[in-house]
């Protein structure tokens, strides 16, 4: 008899990070999510990745606040039509992911995203998830190789993790695909808490862990193994094979190199 894999559940953090965020400033939106990139607020192309993806069942919006969701009639519409949960964001992306990790009461995977991954598309989600069942590991965590992302966008300024195998970027996807996985949140919330002590930080993640990835010493496998393993867990990285996984909008640079990227796109006819 075959057994019919449960959907992951997408979680989608679209909370602003500070109240004067620099790009809902400069686009004149209500928060970040809802910039426009070709036209489109940015967490309405995340859910329609999201929703087209075949990996993907429900789906939580962790914000913006219901004030702000209400000056989008096209981001109210989305939530009724497809039938996605929105909880109010916490103090921060730590909280507001372990606060939705406490609604999936039925121990389903769980992709963990964020509302300004604006060139996230189905075929992103559907390799990462695939990638991460297959892994059989209990945490997975999406990564771009930089030589890659510097050969399809070389002016895409990303924060660059150097190991001994190689040189990765994050992609703002995370997959929990054990019940016990979930405990990684609030892993997260006290590395957070302690942002501001260093120190503390290492002592955390595990100072040799530190010290040989400062020395050159630490392959990106092996990384992402200990820190699972100071939370019990097993871990391992999905080295992503689409730059664009790792271009998300934190800046205003990065606002014009994705509606660049878009338009592009569209000119081309290439499916996004």
């Amino acid at each position: 008899m075959t057994t019919i894999a449960k959907p992951f559940t997408a979680i989608i953090l679209a909370a602003d990070r500070t109240a004067a965020d620099p790009v809902a400033e400069a686009t004149g939106a209500p928060c970040k999510a809802l910039a426009p990139v070709g036209g489109i607020p940015m967490v309405l192309r995340v859910l329609t990745a999201l929703q087209q993806a075949r990996e993907v069942g429900p789906c939580i919006l962790c914000g913006p606040s219901k004030e702000i969701i209400s000056q989008s009639p096209e981001l109210e519409t989305i939530i009724a039509k497809h039938r996605i949960r929105w909880i109010p964001p916490r103090e921060t992306p730590s909280t507001s992911a372990f606060e939705a990790l406490q609604l999936i009461k039925d121990g389903s995977p769980v992709l963990l995203t964020t509302a300004d991954h604006a060139l996230l598309t189905p075929a992103v989600v559907d390799y990462f998830c695939s990638q991460s069942r297959q892994a059989d590991r209990d945490i997975t965590v999406g990564l771009a190789p930089y030589a890659m992302l510097r050969n399809a966008y070389p002016h895409c300024r990303r924060t660059v993790s150097k190991f001994r195998d190689g040189s990765y970027c994050t992609c703002n996807l995370f997959a929990f695909l054990t019940p016990q996985s979930y405990k990684a949140a609030d892993f997260w919330k006290r590395v957070e808490q302690q942002r501001k002590k260093p120190l503390r930080i290492i002592g955390i993640c595990g100072w040799w862990t530190v010290v040989r990835y400062l020395l050159g010493w630490l392959t990106l496998e092996g990384g992402v193994q200990r820190i699972a393993r100071r939370m019990g867990l097993r871990g391992k990285p999905i080295i992503m094979i689409h730059p664009e996984a790792a271009v998300d909008v934190d800046t205003v640079g990065d606002l014009v190199l994705v509606n660049d990227i878009v338009a592009k796109r569209e000119k081309s006819g290439t499916p996004e």
